[in-house]
């Protein structure tokens, strides 16, 4: 008995579930993307607003503005790459624990232990952040390292203005 017809069915049936849960899965990972930068910015826009209608302006309001732009540089990243660069959230952290520690040390004059803990932290949060940047240049990604190479290999050839026009036309559309 012949049932090519039902595996061939059976493979478009998976290719097209396939297809329409990436659909709604890259759909919603761009809604939800536009939706955290939009608050993001709604938030320093916001922030910034009450900062400026203060009397003076603190470190503080400085370095939260930094931590909102961050955020932003997160969200702008990811959505270019699909990828959370952890790095990011880390300066994040580094930047709320400064952000704390200069609040903590404005408003309470006795120095206590409380300091050397935000202290720590942050010195551990920079380590982290060495660890992280070692490691991925160190090990990248399988990823990384083929656009890496296709880079330099296309960096190596000189290409004529006919060819890589050839090269674009032949290239599919994003």
């Amino acid at each position: 008995m012949n049932t090519d017809w039902a595996e061939a069915l059976r493979h478009r049936m998976h290719d097209g579930a396939d297809s329409l849960g990436n659909l709604l899965v890259e759909g919603f990972h761009y809604l939800a993307l536009f939706a955290i930068g939009g608050v993001t910015a709604w938030a320093a826009i916001a922030e910034f607003l009450l900062i400026l209608a203060k009397d003076h302006i603190s470190v503080d309001d400085v370095l939260l503005l930094f931590i909102y732009l961050e955020l932003g540089a997160m969200v702008g990243i990811y959505f270019k790459t699909n990828h959370m660069p952890v790095r990011f959230l880390i300066y994040v952290a580094i930047t709320a624990l400064t952000r704390l520690l200069i609040a903590d040390i404005s408003h309470h004059s006795e120095p206590d232990l409380g300091i050397v803990y935000i202290t720590g932290a942050i010195l551990l949060l920079a380590f982290a952040n060495l660890v992280v940047r070692y490691a991925s240049s160190r090990y990248p990604s399988v990823e990384n390292s083929k656009v890496r190479s296709h880079l330099a290999s296309r960096s190596s050839e000189q290409p004529t203005l006919a060819a890589s026009t050839a090269e674009h036309v032949a290239s599919p559309a994003r």
